[in-house]
C-alpha cells in the first residue's frame, strides 16, 4: 500500500519555487519514479475555451489537443470531478494516445473556481487505482496548487 502521507511530505519538499512550469514538470517526473505500474502521467491546461492542451509530463508523446466533450480528461474538465478508470476499453469516448493503457486516472485542478486543467495518470495495468489511490493523488494535486502560482499560466 502507498504511503501517500510521506509521498506529499517529499512533494512539499521538492516544489521548491513558485513557478507554475516548474512544479507541474517535478510533480509529473515524481509521480512517476515514486508510483508502480504508470506509463503516463501529465497535465493538461486550458489555455483555450473548454480545450484542454498538453502540458509538462512523462511518457510517450500524447494528445493535442482535447476538448472538454471527449474523453476522460474532458470529462474530469467538464465535471470538475475526478475520473477513476479501471478499464478505458469501456469508455465510449476514451481518447487512446498509447494504445498500452488500460486505467486511468484524471484529477482536475480547480483554481478560483475556474478549470486550470487536468493531471492524467494512465497506467498499463487494468484497476491499477483504488480509492485509496484517489485520495491520496487528490491530496499530491492540493500540494501542486499550494506550491505554484498559477496565475501565471491564464490563458
Amino acid at each position: 500500500m502507498t504511503d501517500y502521507g510521506f509521498l506529499e511530505r517529499q512533494l512539499k519538499a521538492l516544489l521548491d519555487t513558485r513557478d507554475w512550469l516548474t512544479n507541474a514538470a517535478q510533480t509529473s517526473a515524481f509521480l512517476t519514479q515514486t508510483l508502480g505500474d504508470l506509463n503516463w502521467v501529465g497535465f493538461y491546461l486550458q489555455r483555450q475555451p473548454e480545450t484542454l492542451i498538453l502540458g509538462p509530463f512523462q511518457g510517450q508523446p500524447a494528445c493535442n489537443p482535447i476538448p472538454f466533450s471527449s474523453g476522460v480528461c474532458g470529462a474530469a474538465a467538464r465535471s470538475r470531478e475526478t475520473q477513476r478508470i479501471d478499464d478505458v476499453h469501456e469508455v465510449p469516448d476514451h481518447i487512446a494516445c498509447d494504445a498500452a493503457s488500460r486505467s486511468e486516472l484524471v484529477v482536475p485542478i480547480v483554481v478560483d473556481d475556474r478549470v486550470w486543467g487536468v493531471l492524467d495518470i494512465d497506467s498499463p495495468v487494468p484497476a491499477r487505482f483504488t480509492r485509496a489511490d484517489q485520495a491520496g493523488i487528490e491530496r499530491l494535486c492540493a500540494v501542486f496548487i499550494a506550491a505554484s502560482d498559477l496565475s501565471s499560466a491564464e490563458p
